[in-house]
């Protein structure tokens, strides 16, 4: 390795280090702020204090090592060019890439051992951290009831739907649930008010006090004439006192491991064979639900025992055939199927729903950890040019840009997952979204850092754009190929105007000055009665043709602003909808709906004024085809200033065949 090479890396290796420490020490104590809960308050020893920061320290890395890799890059490049040493190294005929080069094979070796943690340490830090914390829960049951899901204790599942106090100790309106040994299933339901759990330290026996409730309790019978009238005890109760012995609850092995089936537990190969399962299952559930859709219509078996007598062919009602009882039995024996197979259907599809959401979170976590190391290779292209281009090392701007670009490709991730979730957009598109978007940024900046071009260059980009809009600066126009700009008519008096309209030739002027001079004038607030009593003639196909081009650029204008409220309003959708904010998102979709009725028939309208227009316009021209205008109406953005831009071009030329 060469005497550059090794200064590049050491200098990388003691930034990386340092910085990822730092960050590590951060997330770290992040971490334990989010468990605090589930950790204070237990009794726990030094010992599982440790094990549970060890457990959740790898499950830190797929956040931490991005960052990183990003943040240290943009320093150290930032501070090599801003102390000119890239300078001296250009100056010697070494390049950019030839500096990258040895950190390449480094960053290329870190994004294998990511794969490799990835595939190995994490699933194993999963598997230890989610069972620990499982255990710990464990040691105090109250910690353990979270709000508004069903919690089980014992023999008991409770749901309430707040909880209050010092210690969690206060309930409200609290349903519970108890398993009996002797039968499976939910027999016995209390629901109240209110509770107050009460325990002592020096007590295995938890109290739970429940206030204002209903009893209901199933009675087990083995008589099955007892069984049919459904025996049952129900009671309400003002206070209702249960005793929960913890003694078995609190004797908790904290190293015991059961929960082994969750996706973030499982290597590659374990997530492999259980997607493939997971789409076998998928499979199987769609071809059972199907015969037995199948099987309910009873074609089969619909001409068993019957003989059928050929007649003549009956065109009236079927139900005509039959008695009016027939009928009625009849009736209610298709509702009923109709009824039966709905809910087969909708329970089905609840459960298939819960599949496929399942499924996708395997093959979210499969490429996830193919993604991880993919995307440091891809964020190391883009911090060590954009380092190199800022010219700026240290801590202030570098780590501003770090985190901005981190968050965007951080929460694009998080957005597009939890889309992937319940099957909005692809689950593997959407874990590699980020990183997707992130490649043509470092290609990019890759290959400006090369060139020695500044970070932006607006003019490269905004050019082509100009041009397919046909977008120019004010009072110009293109002639032969160049831009010829007409802004020394606002400082001509009206009559040096009037003579150019009518003197154009004379005075060494393109004609192409006529509608720019014309313009000018109705600026002024000159009317065409007034010109044409100052030696204009100005035809009436012009005056008619300018009116209904007013119009249609005022109604696309209309039109396009309704598009954009329209477009901003349904992303706010998906975002609301993405990000649990239901009533938002309903919201949000109806005056989306709302403002593309309106561009619709603004639009419309549009249309109907640009054909008056092209009608009045005074020469022979093509005017808009439909199936054009078909295309545009999706693309409104971009069409409404195809649009605008053609009016005026085709008003302009009217203007020299009529306005003299």
């Amino acid at each position: 390795m060469k005497i550059l090479d090794r200064y590049i890396l050491k200098t990388y290796l003691k930034t990386f280090l340092s910085v990822f420490v730092i960050l590590m020490l951060i997330f770290v104590l992040q971490a334990v702020w989010l468990y605090i809960s589930e950790l204070a308050g237990k009794d726990l020893d030094v010992d599982v204090i440790l094990k549970f920061l060890l457990y959740i320290t790898p499950t830190l890395i797929p956040l931490i090592l991005p960052l990183t890799i990003l943040l240290v890059s943009i320093m150290v490049f930032g501070t090599f060019a801003e102390n000119y040493e890239f300078a001296a190294m250009k100056s010697t005929g070494i390049s950019l890439q030839r500096a990258m080069r040895g950190l390449s094979i480094f960053i290329v070796f870190l994004s294998i051992t990511t794969f490799l943690f990835a595939n190995n340490v994490i699933p194993w830090a999963e598997f230890n951290a989610y069972n620990l914390r499982k255990n710990i829960a464990k040691l105090k049951p109250q910690m353990a009831i979270a709000e508004g899901q069903f919690n089980e204790i014992g023999d008991f599942n409770i749901k309430v739907e707040k909880k209050s106090g010092d210690r969690g100790q206060y309930l409200s309106k609290v349903i519970m649930h108890q398993r009996k040994n002797n039968r499976p299933g939910n027999f016995l339901v209390i629901i109240s008010e209110s509770g107050e759990l009460i325990s002592s330290a020096s007590s295995n026996i938890l109290q739970l006090v429940l206030f204002n409730g209903n009893y209901y309790e199933e009675i087990y019978s083995k008589n099955a004439k007892e069984v049919q009238k459904r025996p049952h005890a129900k009671s309400y109760f003002d206070s209702y006192t249960m005793n929960i012995d913890l003694e078995a609850l609190n004797d908790v092995d904290l190293g015991e491991k059961s929960y082994t089936d969750r996706y973030n537990m499982l290597d590659v190969g374990d997530l492999n064979y259980t997607i493939d399962s997971l789409y076998r299952n998928k499979s199987n559930e769609y071809k059972n639900l199907a015969e037995t859709l199948y099987n309910r219509t009873s074609v089969n078996s619909l001409n068993n025992n019957i003989s059928p007598e050929t007649d003549s062919i009956f065109k009236g009602n079927v139900l005509d055939l039959f008695e009016t009882k027939g009928k009625l039995q009849l009736v209610n024996l298709s509702l009923n199927t109709i009824s039966s197979t709905t809910q087969i259907i909708s329970t089905k599809e609840q459960f298939l729903e819960i599949s496929d959401k399942n499924l996708n979170k395997h093959l979210i976590a499969l490429h996830e950890k193919y993604v991880l190391g993919i995307a440091c290779f891809i964020l190391f292209f883009v911090g060590a040019p954009l380092g190199a281009l800022i010219r700026k090392g240290g801590i202030g701007l570098p780590l501003v840009v770090a985190i901005l670009l981190f968050l965007t490709y951080h929460f694009i991730g998080i957005f597009a997952k939890n889309s992937s979730e319940d099957g909005t957009l692809n689950p593997i598109l959407a874990t590699w979204l980020s990183t997707l978007i992130m490649l043509p940024l470092g290609i990019y900046l890759t290959t400006r850092a090369t060139n020695d071009k500044g970070l932006f260059d607006f003019d490269s980009y905004l050019d082509p754009i100009k041009k397919f809009l046909n977008l120019r600066p004010k009072n110009s126009v293109i002639i032969d190929g160049e831009l010829v700009q007409y802004s020394f008519l606002d400082d001509y008096n009206n009559d040096k105007l009037i003579d150019i309209i009518k003197n154009h030739n004379d005075l060494n002027f393109d004609k192409s000055i006529k509608p720019f001079a014309l313009n000018q004038l109705f600026k002024r607030n000159q009317t065409i009665e007034d010109l044409q009593k100052q030696g204009i003639i100005i035809n009436d196909a012009y005056v008619i043709s300018k009116k209904d081009a007013t119009d249609t650029i005022d109604y696309s204008k209309f039109a396009f602003i309704f598009y954009i409220i329209g477009a901003i309003l349904l992303l706010l959708h998906f975002v609301f909808k993405n990000n649990k904010f239901p009533e938002f998102a309903s919201a949000a979709i109806d005056l989306s709906m709302i403002s593309f009725i309106i561009y619709l028939l603004y639009y419309i309208v549009t249309w109907i004024k640009a054909k008056v227009f092209y009608k009045n316009i005074g020469f022979k021209t093509k005017g808009l085809d439909i199936l054009l205008m078909l295309i545009a109406f999706p693309f409104y953005g971009v069409s409404h200033f195809l649009l605008k831009n053609k009016i005026k071009e085709d008003l302009d030329k009217s203007c020299l065949l009529n306005v003299k």
